[in-house]
């Protein structure tokens, strides 16, 4: 047989034309990443270079992230596929305003994170895989916010949750292994339930592409099998993103690990759940969302009100920020709730407030305990006096997440507040002002508590406790720095929102009207 005779069309199969050098900044940041925590675990016996290796990869992944953000704005939806397969064969990575706005949001926590375990972290902790895990979590976190493979999500899911448990365990303490087991079996049930859902989902559609999937289970409704797979991915991802009533394993385990861990841990792994509740409810099954919206609600309001109840009712400051994170929780599940543009945007807006605002709370947290020698408000006082530049950044962050002017909390609060009015769902308005009021008043009992009161509980008025001499880590740049960056955009989407209103907008519209998105991974041919 001629060889013309046995040619084969390889356009039909693949795509042929080769990839821009702009959307290469789509798998980027996973492989800077691994990149960077695989030299990380080559030098971990340098306790010295690992910090200045995470650090320089990490500021690597903002660069890459704030690129692809760029890119997105100004592109639209980028899209790769794997082996340049044409999709939905192909496993796509595809990155809208919602997963490029999360990932540089994430990088930003990160290299902060890595900034402050540079002073926070010792040298067996490094040496035991501090710098390796937070590399990889992060490898994980952009993965999740970018695939366009909903088993691909799963995998990255996995991935972070390996990384996780490695950084709650570091230390080998007897309270962070009982944290773990606690973490582990909750999150082991909700990604076997994701898996579930994952398999059954592909039975009725029969693809795992993302965009695949929003264009079938268009065509098929609410009818049936998939109705049992929006409840399983529902349950699955509100275990991940710790709302009521499966959210007893974050209090539980968040204040075990070093702080910088669990500084981490709440600005981001809860959010990455968030995310995939908005990615699949919104852009895949938008009929499932309609009709699970009531009980989204409460699921929301109470995971707000349980959240700051909790918090009123806690004397640890590690223990009262893990129930906010909680709160925090519910005020996104709200704008999915409601579901409109302008409530997607504020769940989105919320959702990059949450992640700066949670991380640095947990940071000044470790500076309270450096200053103080302790966690517990029965044991702290003075510590005004022993730094009232730090109370005052103590007190702008309480601000923030309380959602008063003019810090980052605010707009978020006012989008989600507005659009439930607008779309007739009072409670869910009511729900988040008083959430805003008791955590004003949970905030400010910490910093009358550990600030203003001159000694720990029982000392007579008057009395200023006798502070040890603080840590002198806590002097150097290594923890001003961080806090001062995370501080820095708190105000500055406070006073100036008008971007991330925008960028939100656009997260929102990728996600409520998807045709850019099916665009970019199938061609123009999509109507």
């Amino acid at each position: 047989m001629a060889a013309a005779d046995t040619a084969v069309d390889l356009s039909q199969a693949m795509r042929l034309e080769p990839v821009l050098p702009g959307d290469w900044l789509v798998v980027a940041p996973l492989l800077l990443t691994i990149l960077g925590g695989a030299l990380c675990l080559i030098t971990r016996k340098n306790t010295e270079a690992q910090p200045k290796v995470a650090i320089i990869f990490l500021t690597l992944l903002v660069l890459s992230c704030a690129g692809l953000l760029a890119r997105v704005l100004d592109k639209g939806v980028v899209t790769m596929v794997a082996g340049s397969w044409l999709p939905p064969f192909g496993i796509a990575f595809t990155a809208d305003a919602l997963g490029a706005t999360l990932a540089l949001t994430s990088s930003l926590v990160a290299l902060a994170v890595a900034v402050y375990g540079a002073s926070d972290v010792d040298r067996s902790g490094r040496r035991y895989g501090f710098y390796p895990f937070l590399l990889l979590l992060m490898t994980g976190v952009c993965g999740a916010f970018l695939t366009g493979d909903i088993f691909n999500l799963y995998v990255w899911f996995e991935v972070l949750l390996i990384s996780s448990f490695g950084l709650l365990v570091l230390g080998n303490e007897r309270a962070q292994l009982d944290g773990a087991v606690k973490y582990a079996i909750l999150n082991i049930i909700a990604t076997t339930l994701f898996l579930i859902a994952t398999g059954l989902l592909y039975g009725i559609v029969g693809t795992l592409n993302m965009a695949d999937i929003a264009i079938k289970a268009r065509g098929i409704g609410m009818d049936g099998p998939l109705t049992t797979v929006a409840v399983l991915y529902f349950l699955a991802f509100a275990m991940k993103a710790a709302a009521f009533p499966v959210n007893f394993w974050l209090p539980a385990s968040y204040h075990t690990p070093r702080i910088v861990v669990s500084a981490v841990f709440a600005g981001l792994l809860t959010k990455v759940g968030v995310y995939a509740l908005l990615r699949i409810f919104v852009l895949l099954m938008p009929d499932a969302r309609a009709a699970l919206a009531d009980l989204i609600a409460l699921v929301a309001i109470l995971t707000m009100l349980t959240g700051v109840f909790g918090a009123l009712a806690q004397t640890d400051i590690r223990r009262l920020l893990g129930y906010l994170v909680i709160s925090g929780i519910g005020s996104m599940l709200a704008g999915l709730a409601i579901g409109t543009t302008p409530a997607l945007a504020g769940a989105i807006f919320y959702a990059v407030h949450s992640i700066l605002v949670m991380t640095a709370l947990y940071m000044a947290a470790g500076v309270m305990r450096a200053l103080g020698g302790s966690f517990s408000l029965r044991e702290l006082g003075g510590l005004y006096g022993a730094n009232p530049a730090f109370a005052a950044v103590f007190l702008m962050l309480g601000f923030a997440v309380a959602g008063l002017p003019p810090f980052s909390g605010f707009w978020p609060k006012v989008l989600l507040v507005d659009a439930a009015l607008v779309g007739g769902h009072g409670w869910i308005a009511a729900a988040i002002l008083i959430t805003g009021l008791l955590t004003t008043i949970a905030i400010g009992r910490v910093w009358v508590f550990a600030f203003w009161r001159g000694g720990a509980e029982g000392t007579p008025d008057g009395y200023e406790k006798a502070l040890a001499v603080p840590d002198p880590k806590i002097t150097g740049a290594g923890i001003w720095l961080p806090i001062g960056l995370l501080l820095g955009l708190i105000v500055l989407l406070g006073i100036q929102p008008e971007f991330m209103m925008q960028v939100a907008g656009r997260g929102a519209a990728s996600l409520g009207e998807p045709l850019g998105y099916l665009r970019s991974v199938f061609g123009d041919a999509i109507q």
